[in-house]
């Protein structure tokens, strides 16, 4: 395993490219199954996650094909062609180490009629379970089964004949999975409650650009109405708004000034008021966002929620940043249960953190030290990054596995704008 070596004191200055979304693209990759066209999307990003979902399409005999575009840049076009589906299951030692696999579920089930998954794995960040997903697919007329650690849902003779389904409290991937299934049923479906994640929104603008036929786009009421067949498509992966305000906060916390290139200010609302609540100064245009930092950070009080709240995959990094703030800072977590586990690893480094239940009290400014520290989650690790840049010393950062499933290629990106970070084997 490798691990990041980190030598903070840094002032990061220049631009960095946003790569396309993990989020969006793992949702938008099993739209292939709906279709025996090819579909090709452009800006997936290169992560271990990504190339782990291209692996279970394969299974069900998908053929995938990457594009020209040179190793060193970021980035890639693929196209997916599922012309005939030689398996409806998705086995667990393909499944077992990312969560998003059981998104096939949906659109698997609408193109056959039966779809067998295995219970998914992912990030250890509390408990996720997937009862929405089987209920949505369940009011749209599925038959679903728990066996041996396997979903097996069936669809009846001739198609779901679609439905309604309230969600009783939001879920971005059971309105991915339901929205899949939908858009092939027989009928009408009706989504209240929906998600209305930039995420969704890209799925949606996905399935339309395939003959998908979807009213409501952006709200939490969605209306499908189901046709018969979909067509392929080629469709650019929106930018990934997690990963921009990740780079935001490694910025702001080393005082620099950087251009969040093609990221996007609506899908981050949430996470760039918060940073200006910070006192950092924030920028926007159509091309990107920039990001600078002038003077003291100021201690808050956020709070996670869907969308458009503040993102709970924005919670470790802006706890990161906000341990150099002069005062107290209250974070409450909102989404998972279990996601302060970066917490005594920022406390190795010096930081002044302590929880309760679902909350976190950051006293600020801490004096930021070298340590040798230990991912344990994806966004876990990117705020040990963080912290690490603004620490004296030298930053050991271990199981760095995690990075590789949500940032295209970090180091990379940080040492083009100043960053002393290298990638090296951990022995």
């Amino acid at each position: 395993m490798d691990k990041l070596i980190i030598k903070g004191g840094n002032r990061l200055s220049g631009t960095i490219p946003i790569s396309g979304a993990k989020n969006a693209a793992l949702t938008l990759i099993p739209c292939a199954l709906l279709t025996e066209e090819p579909l090709t999307l452009r800006n997936l990003p290169r992560l271990a996650d990504i190339d782990g979902f291209q692996h279970l399409m394969t299974q069900f005999g998908v053929s995938t094909e990457i594009h020209g575009k040179r190793p060193e840049e970021f980035g890639r076009v693929v196209t997916f062609e599922a012309s005939r589906i030689t398996s409806n299951v998705a086995p667990y030692d393909l499944v077992r180490k990312m969560r998003a696999s059981i998104l096939v579920l949906g659109p698997m089930l609408a193109r056959t009629g039966e779809a067998t998954v295995s219970m998914p794995g992912g990030c250890a960040i509390g408990n996720r379970p997937i009862d929405l997903h089987l209920k949505a697919l369940e009011a749209f007329g599925a038959e679903i089964e728990l066996t041996q650690g396997y979903v097996k849902a069936s669809a009846p003779e001739g198609g779901l004949p679609g439905g309604d389904f309230d969600f009783p409290v939001v879920s971005v991937g059971a309105t991915e999975n339901a929205l899949m299934a939908a858009v092939l049923a027989n009928g009408t479906s009706r989504l209240t409650g929906a998600a209305r994640e930039p995420e969704i929104v890209d799925l949606c603008n996905l399935l339309t650009a395939m003959g998908a036929e979807i009213e409501g786009i952006g709200t939490s009421d969605l209306t499908i109405h189901g046709v018969k067949r979909l067509n392929g498509a080629t469709y650019k992966v929106m930018p990934d708004r997690i990963e921009a305000g990740s780079y935001a906060c490694a910025a702001a916390i080393t005082g620099g000034d950087v251009r969040l290139e093609g990221a996007r200010a609506g899908d981050m609302i949430s996470s760039l008021a918060a940073l200006r609540k910070i006192g950092i100064h924030v920028e926007d245009d159509a091309k990107g966002v920039t990001i600078k930092t002038n003077g003291a950070l100021k201690p808050v009080d956020l709070t996670t929620a869907p969308f458009p709240g503040l993102a709970t995959d924005m919670q470790a990094q802006l706890m990161s940043l906000l341990c150099k703030a002069e005062g107290t800072s209250v974070l409450t977590e909102t989404i998972f249960e279990n996601r302060f586990m970066h917490v005594p690893e920022l406390a190795r480094m010096g930081a002044d953190i302590s929880t309760e239940g679902r909350t976190a009290i950051v006293k600020g400014p801490a004096d930021l030290t070298g340590a040798e520290v230990m991912a344990t989650d994806l966004r876990a690790s990117m705020s040990l990054i963080i912290a690490a840049l603004a620490a004296e010393g030298e930053t050991q950062v271990r199981r760095i596995y995690h990075l590789d499933r949500g940032y295209e290629r970090l180091e990379e990106k940080l040492q083009l704008v100043g960053a002393d970070i290298e990638r090296v084997g951990d022995d």
